[in-house]
């Protein structure tokens, strides 16, 4: 396959300049050509937005660092997001793609790859954070999620702010992607943005990122393995389906196997402290970093394997439909936890309904939890699952599971009544501290649990297993449940 060298359509390798137009044109060039390898060689890179083309592979060699600018010191933009209307049921970052470091749309045959660096120095990890103006001696409405050097430019009156990015990578609508081998040191809002997209492999991937680090939204076909994201403000890895793109679309056919993700302080994996000084997620419930199927669930999600994988200091695995999606035929198994910082598992079907007229409670059924084994639990969250009243969670296979709960629980822990909460925000802490330290069930239809095994080292003054409203309950060979 031809290669381009970016150096040779004027990217600047030095940092001092603006070098994406160079990439662009070695884009184009490669597209043009019927398709071929943009190669960029080592040295720093310093980027607004760099714009995909059907048929062209963008390769990071070993030394290679595209850094994010800042709208505020470098003297340029992002590409103004797409004028999409009012966003009703999702939030701007999600609706949005042009607004980015590196994006795509209605692209086929694209890759990036090699062992180069993306560092998004310049995004925001919020949205908009476009189209405004600052005067001297004028402040935005908000501040939050801007570099330090934005906000000192913004206060000096030394900027004009238009158009910032906030994502690394955005794909809407892309076919036959893959995306390995380089890493990604804080990505926005969202590392890895893919909606709409088809036939992708993430492969070998490292994030270290203060949000999001890879979200597949309405996305069929997709393997993402032996991937290291490390998230402590957001999801490391979620799936959904959102109404980003206007329409009801799936998620299905997924599978995510041999990944680690974590909640350590941001940038410590890449520096290999593994820091454990942040406590709280913006949320403030504890550091986040989890596996995690909705929230934004518009539309089904099914057949997604997840295995192989591995959690430490971070949420556990949580599978939820909470806008009307049919969540089904999911397999989650051997998978290992450490320093557990909410619930070892957690599946919500809830009412939060966020969609348009019409939107009604969906399902959740066919889940097998198979080879879980996870240690140092907070106390306050038992593995949990809950349904609705005449809504269940069904058809729930619980196998081979171990847990090591810290233990602390008291007596008025015990006698608490958790509260319903159909309409809340699906996370373990919406009930409050649960009466059970094992396991808690409500509102749950046909649930096989076979070796299911827990303990705490503390004392805990809560019974084990607490469960209301569940019918066609099996529990073979796991004596602390069956007592």
């Amino acid at each position: 396959m031809k290669r381009f060298d970016v150096t040779a359509y004027g990217a600047a390798n030095h940092g001092r300049v603006l070098a994406h137009q160079g990439i662009n044109a070695a884009i184009r060039a490669a597209h043009e050509a019927g398709g071929g390898v943009v190669m960029v060689p080592a040295g720093r890179y310093l980027c607004f937005s760099i714009r995909l083309a059907s048929g062209v592979t963008l390769h990071l060699d070993a030394g290679a660092v595209i850094e994010a600018a800042d709208p505020a010191l470098h003297g340029g933009a992002y590409d103004q997001p797409e004028d999409n209307g009012e966003q009703l049921y999702q939030d701007f970052g999600h609706s949005h793609w042009h607004n980015s470091l590196i994006w795509g749309e209605n692209l086929t045959q694209i890759a990036i790859t090699g062992p180069g660096l993306i560092e998004g120095k310049g995004l925001t990890r919020n949205g908009p954070g476009s189209r405004w103006r600052a005067q001297s001696g004028e402040r935005p409405l908000s501040m939050q999620g801007m570099s330090g050097a934005q906000v000192t430019a913004l206060e000096t009156g030394h900027a004009e702010m238009i158009g910032l990015g906030n994502k690394a990578i955005a794909l809407r609508e892309c076919r036959q992607v893959t995306l390995s081998d380089f890493t990604i040191d804080r990505g926005g809002h969202f590392a890895i943005l893919a909606t709409g997209c088809s036939d992708m492999v993430l492969r070998d991937l490292t994030i270290d990122t203060q949000r999001d680090g890879i979200d597949l939204d309405c996305v069929q076909r997709c393997v993402v393995e032996h991937c290291r994201v490390n998230s402590p403000n957001d999801d490391a890895i979620v799936i959904k389906t959102s109404l980003a793109l206007g329409r009801i679309m799936p998620s299905e056919d997924i599978a995510v196997r041999h990944c680690t993700v974590s909640g350590f302080d941001l940038g410590t994996i890449l520096d290999g402290t593994h820091g454990r000084t942040q406590e709280l997620a913006p949320d403030q419930d504890h550091v986040t970093g989890r596996i995690k199927i909705g929230t934004e669930t518009n539309g089904d999600i099914r057949r997604i394997t997840i295995e192989d994988c591995h959690f430490q200091r971070s949420r556990g695995l949580a599978i939820e439909s909470v806008d009307g999606a049919v969540v089904e035929d999911i397999t989650a198994r051997h998978l290992t936890m450490e320093e557990v910082t909410t619930a070892p598992i957690f599946l919500r079907l809830g009412a939060r309904l966020r969609g348009p007229a019409g939107t009604r409670v969906g399902a959740m059924r066919r889940i097998l939890l198979e080879g879980i084994t996870a240690s140092g639990i907070n106390h306050h969250f038992p593995a949990a699952i809950a349904g609705l009243p005449s809504h269940p969670v069904e058809d729930v296979t619980m196998r081979g599971i171990t847990l090591a709960y810290q233990g602390g629980g008291t007596a008025e822990d015990a006698g608490r009544q958790p509260p319903l909460v159909p309409d809340a925000y699906p996370e373990p802490s919406m009930f409050g501290t649960l009466p059970a330290w094992a396991l808690w069930l409500r509102h749950v239809r046909s649930l096989t649990i076979e070796r299911f095994h827990a303990r705490h080292t503390a004392p805990d003054a809560r019974p084990a297993f607490i469960h209301s409203d569940a019918e066609g309950l099996t529990i073979t060979a796991s004596p602390l449940l069956s007592s």
